[in-house]
Parts: structure tokens; sequence; C-alpha cells
């Protein structure tokens, strides 16, 4: 048992059995049904929320925009942020100039670059107050959910670093029908936790997964991973959050390929790569992004319905949402 009387959460995860569990969701005990306004679990985005992956994706998006015959640009890191693949690849490509043809092949690429990326030693790095905020979940009891867009083969590196034991359930973006910023992938991780949605609290780093979040009736947290996404914090269309900090398509894309794409020249950036003072092997830093004129035309509008905006995850704290969770509305 573990402090404040509840079992640890057993780890499941969407569309997968785990031999460890069955096929049994993991289930708040009764004691939850006395206190239905406290908070019911909490689900965390992945890349740039949990772990700071994303500079792992832009070596492999500097990679496919290259096979294209284009340069990947600070505006196209900034309007794919947060999405699936099956919206972000249609985004690069169209920003490319590029027709819809390309949307499949790049669409692969980017899944195989980046899963061999992903399993480089030493690249996956969890966010400031990511891990620490994990533990006191567990210690006191409350269910925590990895919800990503990126597929399971992207997903199990980082949980073999982070540690499954922190995560009761799992939902990774192949495992559900719609993605982010569909509601669909928070809303599977409630029913598999067996909890009311509205009584969760949701961790995002960007507009499109906080989207998905306000959508799915969760009490929804920015913590911004491009400070750029700060400046829409507050929009006039859009209520302002409880707490702003300081600036600081296509279903051929899932299927396998009957061609494996040409692999990146030696001279690309993500093809070099650089010892670590332990002597493992991580990926050479991504080239700088090339400036577009304007980067903030491809900034995502921050979704109005947000709980709260903050700087890191060392600011969210048990009482901070427990605060928030007071003040979500209980309604639909």
């Amino acid at each position: 048992m573990e402090a404040g009387g509840r079992q640890p959460a057993t780890l499941v995860r969407a569309g997968h059995v785990d031999p460890r569990t069955w096929n049994h969701p993991v289930r708040p005990d009764s004691s939850w049904e006395h206190n239905v306004g406290s908070l019911a679990a909490v689900f965390f985005d992945m890349d740039g929320l949990l772990v700071d992956t994303e500079p792992i994706w832009t070596v492999a998006e500097h990679e496919a925009a290259a096979r294209l015959g284009g340069e990947f640009t600070a505006a196209m890191k900034q309007a794919m942020i947060g999405h699936g693949i099956d919206t972000a690849v249609p985004i690069m490509v169209s920003m490319l100039g590029r027709p819809p043809s390309d949307v499949p092949a790049t669409a692969r690429f980017l899944l195989r670059r980046s899963a061999e990326l992903f399993r480089e030693p030493g690249v996956i790095v969890a966010q400031p107050g990511a891990v620490e905020l994990l533990a006191v979940l567990r210690e006191r009891g409350i269910p925590a959910a990895l919800v990503s867009s990126s597929f399971r083969d992207l997903m199990d590196p980082v949980l073999d670093v982070i540690g499954r034991e922190l995560f009761a359930t799992t939902v990774a973006g192949d495992e559900v029908s719609r993605r982010k910023p569909d509601p669909e992938p928070y809303l599977t991780a409630a029913r598999l936790l067996g909890v009311d949605p509205r009584r969760c609290a949701v961790l995002e780093d960007s507009p499109s997964g906080a989207r998905a979040g306000v959508a799915a009736g969760c009490a929804t947290i920015l913590v911004p991973s491009m400070p750029d996404l700060l400046d829409l914090a507050v929009t006039p269309s859009a209520p302002a959050p409880t707490a702003v900090a300081p600036t600081t398509a296509v279903a051929s894309v899932l299927a396998p390929s009957a061609t494996t794409p040409p692999a990146a020249s030696p001279g690309s950036a993500a093809s070099s790569s650089a010892a670590s003072s332990s002597g493992a092997l991580v990926p050479a830093a991504p080239p700088a992004l090339a400036p577009a004129p304007d980067a903030a035309a491809g900034l995502e509008p921050v979704p109005a319905g947000l709980a709260a905006i903050i700087g890191s995850l060392h600011e969210v704290t048990l009482d901070l949402l427990d605060d928030l969770l007071s003040g979500h509305p209980a309604g639909a």
C-alpha cells in the first residue's frame, strides 16, 4: 500500500493486453465515491511535456524536408507541434509546396527515422519536474496516464527511460481512431481508468493537445514547450486562464510501405552522431531552423477553456490541481 491508503495503480494500455494485468482496467477504490470533487487522475502528454523529444523530431523533420527538396523552417515546427503524424505531415508537405501525394511516403519516413532516433542511448531526457511530479502522484495513490499522439514504437522507449511503473495506463496514437486535437485519446484514458474525465487534469505543452483536453472535459493546464506559444496565451476571444506564467490525413500513412524509403545521406544532420561523456552515441544537434518571415503566423491559437497556463512542471502541485478542479464545472 502507498501513502494515503491506496493501492498503486497497475499498468494497462490501450489496444494491448499486458500479461501481468490481463485486460482489467484500473479503477480507483471506493474512497473516491465519497469525495466526487477530488482529483481522480492526471493525464500527461509525452513529446515536449513529459520528455524533451522535440529536438529528436526536429532532426527527422529536417531530413524529411530535405528529401522533398525543401528546408524545414521555424514556422513549420510551430504549425506541426502537438499534431499527430497524420495531421502534421500534410501541414509540412503543404508548407513545402509539395503535392498531397508526397504525404504517405513522408509519413512513413518520419515514423521509421524517429523510431531509430528514439532508441539511441541518452537522447530521451525528462522535462524538469516531470519525474518528481509523477513520484508525488504515485505516493498519494493518484493514477497517472501517458496520452500521446506518438505511436507505440515511440512511446515504449520513453517508458523504458521514465519508468513504466509510474503510469496506471498509457494510450498511444496508433491505439485510437482519432488523435489529438480530437478528445478521443483522453476519453480513452479516462475509460481505461474508470474515472470521470471532468475529475481529471490534463497537462499539455501545445495548443493542439490542450484543445483535446478541453474537449474531453478535463481541467487542462498548458505548459508551453515553445516560448512563442505564450504570446497567444490570452486572446480577445478567449477568457484569461487562471494563471499565466511570464514569457520565458491519410490512411495509407499507417499502412506498411512496400518499399523502404532511402536512408538519409551520410552528410545529413541526423545521420551524424556525437559521443557523450559516457561513450553513448547520441544524434548530433539538429541544424538551426530556417527563419520564417512571420514565424508567429504558424502558431495555433491557444484554446478557450484552459484551466491554467504555467511555465514549468515544477509549478504543478497537488494544491494547484485541487484548486483548479474545484473551480472546474462539474456539468457537461
